[in-house]
């Protein structure tokens, strides 16, 4: 009978609290902010394949990803770095590409990659910048940043660059330098660097990368045929 007492006590002390309550009128509070702020989702150690059209297209890897879904712009949020795979539609890679931080707007279908931004093509071609934009409805890739690009036969710089979605067909605008490459003094003097890039873009984990270095800061290679100020191929820059 004692050990009912208490429980019987509480008991009528809730029924009190809420008769008293009765008459209050409830209000519900909405999400403060724009909703840009806390995500709708976030999930960690992401391993997954994204389809385009029926066809497996993308392989995303990060270790966090954050969905903002209430804000008039949707977008998702790579805070702790991205390594996106692109496949043909028979399976084969395409390109692969790797930044610090990755942020995709949903309804634009735009990727804004951030930070370190390595990619690779199917050639083996590397290109390294520090903001890099993916048009996937127009299919185009673009920077208004310092791209450094390594190629078998030469190195190219400069700012501005266009390209098709594979990365083979591509545009730098404002080139400050194109440095043909012989193969055997490339492999003797710049060698280290150029397998640091390749190996980070087959590493399986995104990670923090170093910036781009610039040709004129790498070992000294042996000279172009043309004077740099002289040669018109530096108005524009193409992959052909």
């Amino acid at each position: 009978m004692r050990r009912l007492l208490p429980a019987a006590l509480a008991s009528a002390l809730v029924a009190a609290a809420m008769t008293g309550c009765g008459n209050e009128r409830q209000s519900y509070v909405p999400n403060i902010g724009d909703g840009t702020s806390t995500p709708t989702m976030t999930t960690t150690d992401v391993s997954t394949f994204v389809s385009d059209s029926g066809y497996t297209r993308y392989h995303i890897t990060t270790p966090v990803w954050q969905m903002f879904e209430e804000p008039r712009e949707p977008f998702w949020r790579f805070p702790g770095g991205l390594r996106l795979e692109q496949y043909d539609l028979a399976m084969r890679p395409e390109a692969d590409i790797r930044s610090d931080s990755a942020t995709y707007f949903s309804r634009r279908r735009l990727w804004r990659l951030d930070g370190n931004v390595v990619m690779v093509n199917v050639q083996g071609d590397s290109f390294l910048t520090q903001q890099l934009f993916w048009d996937q409805q127009k299919r185009k890739v673009y920077s208004d940043s310092f791209i450094h690009i390594v190629r078998t036969d030469r190195i190219i710089e400069g700012y501005g660059f266009t390209s098709n979605e594979n990365m083979t067909d591509y545009t730098v605008n404002r080139p400050t330098g194109i440095i043909p490459v012989d193969r055997d003094a490339r492999a003797a003097s710049v060698a280290p660097a150029d397998s640091a890039a390749t190996d980070s873009a087959s590493a399986p984990q995104p990670g923090r990368r170093s910036a781009p270095v610039r040709a004129s800061r790498r070992t000294p290679l042996p000279p172009a045929s043309e004077p740099a100020s002289g040669n018109s191929n530096l108005q524009t820059a193409t992959s052909r």
